[in-house]
């Protein structure tokens, strides 16, 4: 099942702003991340300390896309793969629902949208060796050997171990599954 963009990019913001909302209510500010000369992002805004930054989700605004993904390896990734990773710059977003504790994935910024590029390149790879439907991960669960993919044939989300066939279903599309998330704050 496909989500249509819009409304993909709707529900990414809205959960974003919810977590951001609920983390300034605990904590009364942005949330931090240490501080990396090294790893610029547009999510970062000011100090909070000498070792730390305030940071928050920001919406892509340079030209981002997986078309050179396609190309190579010679398929057409889902659009809603696409949507999702081209709407936000973020650190990760920690959530929950009804299966339990999960982390969303984003790009940091355009440089690490190459490496997430280069990741996703491997992952195709590896389920192409292994025979197996291919599917697309861009979350984490509280299991370390388990994370949430896209179905790249329909856009169903699945439960996966890493290296395995997907195993449990979780949602028909990216924005039903977006829409069912509720933030979790350390």
């Amino acid at each position: 099942m496909k989500s249509s963009p819009c409304e993909l990019m709707q529900s990414l913001s809205l959960f974003s702003q919810k977590y951001l909302s609920q983390y300034q209510e605990r904590y009364q500010h942005l949330p931090l991340i240490e501080k990396d000369e090294q790893w610029p992002s547009p999510c970062l805004s000011n100090d909070y300390d000498e070792n730390h930054q305030y940071w928050q989700p920001s919406e892509i605004s340079d030209p981002i896309n997986f078309d050179n993904v396609e190309k190579a390896l010679e398929i057409t990734i889902h659009a809603d793969f696409k949507t999702y990773f081209t709407t936000l710059y973020s650190d990760t977003l920690d959530a929950s629902c009804d299966e339990g504790a999960l982390s969303l994935l984003f790009a940091w910024s355009k440089d690490d949208f190459q490496r997430l590029q280069e990741n996703v390149i491997g992952h195709i790879l590896m389920k192409q060796k292994l025979k197996q439907s291919l599917t697309l991960f861009f979350a984490l669960t509280d299991d370390d050997n388990m994370i949430l993919s896209v179905n790249n044939d329909n856009g169903e989300i699945w439960v996966e171990k890493v290296g395995s066939q997907a195993h449990k279903k979780v949602a028909d599309s990216m924005v039903s599954f977006i829409d069912m998330l509720t933030p979790r704050i350390p």
